[in-house]
């Protein structure tokens, strides 16, 4: 099969997906030239300077009362693979920097267990505030800030999104669906973009059990990058 013919049955197939109401991949789709066809029109830094701009000293929802410091996000503006969390939590309301913490701290371990850096990769969160206490995010705060968030996947177009806990995933797909039922397969985001969900690092710091299942999904990741697994890695 030709790969431009290969590529139109991929998003013939997405189209369908989408219908089925995003019930996803359990594996990676295969071609000849690797799983997914390159991303066009890789977007430079000054497209995300000007989102952190439009943002300002953001008072767009309450979290801007309480907050020490926006978290932007973080890593490469031309990323093929994004993390995105539910929220900046202590270490990061003081740094500005997201996953710095002892979460962030695992999640760097498994970005280089994948052969790559942090710089190589894009780090966000579905808010940019801390909410007190570390609560989930409320309704207004979303609507306050998730259009940033979608703005940033816009100029980086990542080739795959790895939603990072039960809030995340369900926020970037719509769905309430548990986040074991979410996670273990790729579903549809966007154009030419699949969105994998796993457990939060955090969630696994408490549940170290899960690491093989998350192990998993980032696994399913590498394939659909077409990511050789680091030889170290066994």
């Amino acid at each position: 099969m030709k790969l431009e013919d290969e590529i139109a049955e991929l998003k013939e197939h997405l189209e369908i997906q989408k219908k089925l109401k995003n019930p996803g991949l359990l594996r990676a789709p295969e071609t000849e030239t690797g799983p997914l066809p390159e991303a066009p029109g890789k977007a430079s830094a000054a497209g995300l300077e000007s989102i952190r701009s439009a943002l300002g000293d953001c008072t767009r929802c309450k979290l801007s009362s309480t907050r020490n410091r926006l978290v932007f996000g973080a890593g490469s503006p031309d990323a093929e693979l994004m993390f995105v969390g539910e929220g900046p939590g202590a270490d990061e309301d003081r740094q500005g920097i997201p996953f710095v913490g002892r979460a962030g701290q695992l999640l760097t371990r498994i970005i280089a267990a994948m052969g790559k850096t942090r710089n190589e990769v894009y780090i966000a969160n579905i808010i940019k505030c801390r909410p007190p206490g570390n609560r989930n995010p409320e309704n207004d705060e979303i609507t306050a800030c998730f259009p940033f968030l979608e703005q940033q996947i816009e100029v980086i177009r990542p080739r795959v999104v790895c939603a990072l806990g039960k809030f995340a995933a369900q926020t970037m797909l719509g769905s309430d669906t548990p986040i074991s039922r979410l996670r273990g397969r790729a579903h549809p985001f966007g154009d030419d973009c699949w969105l994998v969900p796993t457990f939060h690092p955090a969630y696994l710091l408490r549940n170290p059990a899960k690491k093989r299942e998350t192990w998993d999904d980032i696994q399913l990741i590498m394939k659909l990058l077409n990511w050789e697994k680091p030889a170290t890695n066994n």
